[in-house]
């Protein structure tokens, strides 16, 4: 329960060169507009020589600012260490649009954990190339947009997709198994706000009923994936992964259901850590305060 008066929590995403100062820098313009740090999380990449900081924050005091004052502030000491931040008021839910095909386990999980409050978003719409997960969604009091894809129509229902990702206002976009391949131009649209889920492998099962493939080759890990969609498409910046062990003992269905709940874990938790803005692009790699 928040204090009477008081603002935030407000979070401050920091990526930039390393360099003495950085830290002082952010805790004393944070302190003379009486804010009160409640976490703090940095890292130092010394192999690129990059600092990376996510410091959240209160404040009840009569100095502080409105959002958009504080922004303004804090611009200059930005440019003055070279940064790429972000200042988020954590208030706000964000609006995620999930996309999703024939198989609704991450769907289900998503939206049960929305309705429960362990992930603080708003669902604006879902999109699906299938018509399966309607009543299911409509049910559930959300939008749902059905985009068939063929041969001929790809790009005109990318254009709609990309609408309705515009017209929602969305933060973030989630495919919770969304079985389509994403074309280069679609992937630009989406880079650095749009989180999928694939099953991983050792080795990897590309292509039909993979986990079947799995239990031909008698593997002895399943596991699951979630990553940003660049247009390296399934190769993306990783941010979650998990594994479960299996033995001859299991079928292909055992493996079907065993994966499946891997997915909806790690789908969830990045997703989590992305709506909190723990995640930060680094390249082809992330670097996530937990």
């Amino acid at each position: 329960m928040s204090v009477t008066g008081e603002k935030g929590p407000y979070v401050l995403v920091v990526r930039c060169p390393d360099r003495k100062g950085i830290v002082a820098a952010v805790s004393t313009y944070l302190a003379r507009h009486d804010a009160s740090i409640t976490e703090s999380n940095h890292f130092n990449d010394a192999i690129n020589d990059l600092f990376f900081m996510r410091t959240v924050f209160r404040a009840d005091g009569p100095e502080f600012p409105d959002l958009a004052a504080l922004k303004e502030g804090f611009a200059p000491i930005a440019a003055a260490h070279d940064m790429r931040w972000e200042l988020h008021d954590m208030g706000v839910k964000p609006k995620v649009v999930i996309a999703v095909s024939k198989f609704g386990h991450c769907l289900y999980d998503l939206l049960h954990r929305q309705r429960s409050g362990i992930l603080r978003m708003d669902i604006p719409a879902v999109v699906s190339n299938h018509d399966d997960m309607r009543s299911f969604v409509e049910w559930s009091g959300i939008p749902y947009h059905h985009l068939p894809v063929g041969r001929d129509n790809k790009a005109e229902q990318e254009a709609r997709f990309t609408q309705i990702i515009k017209d929602s206002g969305a933060d973030l976009v989630v495919l919770a198994r969304y079985m389509q391949i994403l074309s280069p131009e679609f992937c630009d649209v989406l880079e650095g706000r749009c989180i999928n889920i694939h099953h991983s492998f050792l080795p990897s099962f590309k292509g039909a009923k993979p986990y079947h493939q799995a239990h031909d080759r008698g593997v002895k890990i399943i596991g699951a994936t979630a990553h940003f969609v660049t247009r390296a498409l399934d190769e993306g910046p990783i941010i979650e992964q998990d594994i479960q062990r299996v033995d001859h003992s299991h079928t292909p269905d055992d493996l079907v259901n065993m994966g499946r709940d891997v997915e909806c874990a790690v789908l969830a938790r990045a997703v989590k850590w992305q709506l909190e803005h723990r995640i930060i692009m680094d390249g082809k790699r992330t670097v996530i305060f937990r």
